[in-house]
């Protein structure tokens, strides 16, 4: 019965890989990160510099000149045979992923063996985890995005995994090296390494690391020299941090509308706390032999202390959530579900009907962000990976309990928390220089056309929805003298510019990262109030806001 479920499960995993891989084939925009590395290359191998190069997207090449050298032979051959190889690369990482994972789910499951369970029992309680395992990651948020963009966090991730919980040897900590060479951030699995005692496997990581970058400096020195002397710090290349894609602290911490002045020692303070605590777990989960356990926590604390964490740099979470779903306890249990729920989920977009308050609806925005500082702060729980698989009914109820009052006391918690103004720095304004920019100005072109568009109500305005911000454009009538945008409850409201940019007919555009809670407010010349809309700037894309007065 067990063997035909893993048959049944791979059946499942070969059909969403095929549907995943078939949809991202069908997109216009297919492997863009794929596309940047394989120009910036093309560049290079041109002699022009490969930290100059822009895509037609506006992206750069941003890893180390090491991750240069490996990725220089897909400039070789055909970029349609690159894309191919690219995808059914990502799909065996997938499994590749799958199989330890699965196997340290199956361990923990045979850790306190039941009577009468037989070897045979628990090798096929293994084929069915790692199926599991496989068709949860393919389906997970960060593993399509690897598919969608052509990236290679999904190979880092494999590499340290591997490297991390590996029995010992005299490689053991070389990939980990590599690794960082690619990109930084499995740097963190060093320390880990060092606080576990494992000092010559923290010498490998960090020998294997200068060597890459050594041999990148003899082979690319003006592109070395780049990096490390400013490329490397300068954070704002990799796009706009600010955006809900990047569920890192530093994200979290930027949509909060942190004082700029303070945010940069907050972050360093927050983050120094969770990784010390999440490899001190790391520590303890190792001596317990949970390697894998150990391995993910610690690729959990990259994906929070990173200053970028885009969806697909989260394939540890995804990874934490399902062996949180394999251990014992009801609270575990359900962390990890909820936890996968947001991995697989937008829960902000998905609940943002239902979350009524804007502190809710932020943490609905974040939940993979505060997912991943919970795990690093709390850990797996050494109690639920060694203790007894047979609980009484009363410790379960108890269980559930636990599991409902924290819930009910963590939405309370944020529902409670009026959210700054300032808790949008996607916000901008846009000026006379922009009117000719169709994607910011679309409602109207040209004073005729804008002239008609307004209706006499004080605003008039559209919405455009896009990946990770909403735009409003409009025009205003005479009697408006100011035009105010809250994007939450509390802080001081954003003066949005009336341009005179047709004669007669005055606009105004900027965008915002969510319309949840927005309220715009029309202002007479003596400071009444003419109109204020709220809830019609959650009108669907591309249509016209309807008009409110205020009585």
């Amino acid at each position: 019965m067990r063997d035909r479920r893993a048959a049944l499960l791979w059946v499942g995993f070969a059909v969403a890989a095929l549907v995943s891989v078939a949809l991202v084939l069908r997109r216009p925009d297919r492997l863009s990160d794929l596309h940047i590395y394989h120009g910036a290359l093309t560049d290079l191998r041109a002699g022009r510099p490969l930290y100059g190069y822009v895509a037609p997207n506006g992206g750069p090449f941003t890893y180390p000149p090491f991750a240069a050298l490996v990725l220089w032979p897909i400039t070789t051959v055909p970029l349609g045979v690159v894309e191919a190889f690219w995808l059914a690369a990502t799909c065996a990482a997938v499994i590749a992923l799958a199989v330890p994972v699965g196997r340290a789910l199956a361990a923990g499951r045979t850790a306190t063996p039941l009577p009468g369970a037989t070897e045979g029992r628990a090798t096929t309680s293994a084929a069915v985890s790692i199926a599991a395992v496989a068709v949860v990651l393919m389906v997970a948020a960060p593993v399509q995005s690897n598919l969608r963009f052509g990236q290679v966090s999904i190979f880092i991730v494999l590499m340290a995994l591997l490297d991390g919980m590996a029995p010992p040897s005299r490689t053991r900590g070389l990939l980990v090296g590599v690794a960082a060479a690619i990109k930084l951030t499995p740097l963190l699995f060093v320390l880990y390494f060092l606080v576990c005692g494992r000092y010559r496997d923290a010498g490998r990581a960090l020998g294997a690391f200068v060597a890459c970058g050594a041999l990148a400096l003899a082979i690319l020195p003006a592109e070395s020299l780049t990096y490390w002397a400013g490329t490397v710090t300068q954070t704002s290349r990799i796009g706009n941090l600010a955006s809900l894609g990047n569920q890192s602290v530093h994200g979290m911490l930027l949509r909060l509308g942190l004082d700029p002045g303070a945010l940069p020692l907050v972050w360093f303070a927050l983050v120094l706390v969770i990784c010390a605590l999440a490899v001190l777990r790391a520590r303890g989960l190792s001596r317990l032999g949970r390697p894998g356990h150990a391995a993910v926590l610690v690729g959990c604390a990259t994906v929070a202390a990173s200053p970028v964490s885009w969806t697909h740099h989260q394939v540890w979470t995804v990874l934490a959530a399902m062996l949180l779903v394999g251990s014992v306890g009801v609270t575990r249990k359900v962390a990890g579900a909820l936890l996968l729920a947001s991995m697989v989920l937008s829960l902000g977009a998905v609940l943002a009907p239902v979350s009524m308050r804007p502190g809710v609806q932020f943490l609905f925005e974040n939940a993979r962000a505060v997912g991943a500082v919970a795990l690093c702060v709390a850990g797996f729980g050494a109690v639920a990976l060694t203790a007894n698989r047979t609980q009484p009914a009363r410790s379960l109820r108890r269980g559930w309990l636990r599991v409902a009052v924290a819930s009910l006391g963590a939405l309370a918690f944020f529902a409670v928390q009026p959210l700054p103004a300032g808790a949008d720095p996607t916000f901008k304004a846009y000026g006379l220089p922009d009117v000719v920019n169709p994607r910011y100005f679309f409602v109207c072109r040209g004073q005729v056309e804008c002239a008609r568009y307004g209706t006499g109500a004080p605003v008039t305005f559209g919405t455009r929805s896009e990946k990770t911000k909403v735009r409003v454009n409009g025009v205003v009538s005479d009697q408006v003298a100011r035009l105010d945008y809250h994007s939450a409850p509390g802080g001081p409201p954003r003066t949005i510019p009336l341009l005179a940019a047709y004669p007669g007919v005055r606009t105004f555009s900027f965008r915002s990262a969510t319309m949840a809670h927005g309220r715009l407010i029309a202002y007479s010349a003596d400071g009444r109030a003419l109109a204020r809309y709220d809830d019609e700037l959650t009108a669907a894309a591309g249509t016209r806001g309807t008009q409110r007065r205020l009585g």
